[in-house]
Formats: C-alpha cells, structure tokens, sequence
C-alpha cells in the first residue's frame, strides 16, 4: 500500500471501483422486479386510475431503463467525483493539522481506501445474479454485513448501527494507514482522523439526511455503498 501510495497509483483501484459499481447497478436492474414499486409509485400520485394499461407498461419499461442507465452511471460518473471528494477533505485534514501531502498521494489514498467497497459490490453482483428477481427491501439484506441486520430494531436504530458495517469499517482502516504513508503523520493519530471523518459522514449523510427526509435511506445497503 505505501509503494502504491509513493508512486500515486490511484487509477487502477478507480477503474476496479467503477466497474464493479456498474456491474452492481446492471445486474439490479437485470434481476429488479420494477412492476409492483412503479404501481405503488403510480398509485400514491394519483395517476393509476386514469392510465391504460398499454400506458402503464409503458411507465414499467420506462422505469425499468431508467434503473439500468442509473446503475450505470453510479460507477462511470457518481464513483470517480466520490473519490475525488474524499481524495479533497484528506488533502485538507492533512494540511490542516500541519502534515500536507501531494495531491496525487491523497488521490491513492482515497482510491485505494475505497477497494473494501468495490469488493461488496461484486459480491453483490453475485449474489444478485443468482436471484430470480429482486425487489428493493431485499437489496439492503442480500449481503449481511452490518449490526442493521439485526432483529427488533427501530428504524432510528438500525440507521446508527447500519454504520457498524464490515465493509465500510474495513475502507476506514485503510483510509487510516493510507493517511499515515502520505503524510508521515502517526499510524493512530491518522486511523482516528479516519473515523472520525467517518462519524461525521454518517452522521451528516446515514443520520441526519434520512431523517429530515423521513425515510430509512437508500435501499442500496448502508453508508458508503449508497443507494441504487
């Protein structure tokens, strides 16, 4: 990591994050079974009654693409401008508390930090792939790996210990040792910087958003991993 690091290797592990976000979003929309959420979606504006049913599939297949070129688009666009947000609020960490690094470094950092993420979302893909069909309350609990899990929770609770995630904690950790091999800054000063990004981040973004929209989050699984 810290050889990759020193040589700014940052586009290989962006390319692996695109493609498997993409692939993520393909097959989700391959496997989504959109009919039953467009109804409900239809029927909650008031449209269902004064549509045909020609009209109505027509919503269905329009949704349906819509998702695809949405899954898509989450890797080639959504993804790069993510890593280069968190490669820009490292960059400003490290100068603030007197350790500046090269951009390029922090770039790695950032890219290489967010490999645990691209791994879930092929694990995903798989598993995805191996559905019948899919539907978007069984997104969130297709791979397990998050204290959300858990059963008899609230929805205020289970959105604070869906940040208790596998995967995400995991890109912390090496966001963490990251920081340290770019900046020379301590190996535990650096991991705490790390989660307390983080902290921030869910509370900002997995906490306090959902709340003020009145709605559990995305159904793309916790934090980081986003919505689909």
């Amino acid at each position: 990591m810290q050889a990759a690091i020193e040589a700014r290797r940052w586009v290989w592990p962006l390319l692996f994050l695109c493609l498997s976000v993409s692939l993520s979003g393909t097959v989700f929309a391959l496997r989504w079974d959109v009919a039953p959420a467009t109804i409900q979606q239809l029927q909650m504006a008031g449209e269902l009654g004064r549509l045909s049913e020609s009209e109505i599939a027509d919503k269905i297949q329009t949704a349906s693409r819509k998702a695809l070129v949405g899954g898509i688009a989450k890797g080639v666009f959504v993804m790069p401008l993510q890593v280069l947000m968190l490669a820009a609020a490292l960059w400003f960490v490290a100068w603030l508390f007197g350790t500046p690094a090269a951009f390029g470094r922090v770039m790695a950092v950032a890219a290489i930090a967010m490999l645990p993420l691209a791994l879930y979302h092929l694990i995903f893909s798989g598993c995805a792939a191996a559905q019948y069909t899919m539907t978007e309350a069984r997104v969130s609990t297709l791979v397990p790996s998050s204290l959300a899990m858990l059963d008899g929770l609230t929805p205020k609770l289970k959105r604070v210990l869906g940040a208790v995630d596998f995967f995400n904690l995991w890109s912390v950790g090496l966001m963490g040792l990251g920081l340290s091999s770019a900046t020379g800054m301590r190996r535990g000063r650096a991991l705490l910087l790390a989660v307390v990004l983080y902290a921030m981040y869910v509370g900002v973004f997995m906490i306090g958003l959902p709340a003020m929209a009145g709605g559990p989050g995305g159904p793309g699984g916790p934090g980081m991993r986003g919505g689909r």
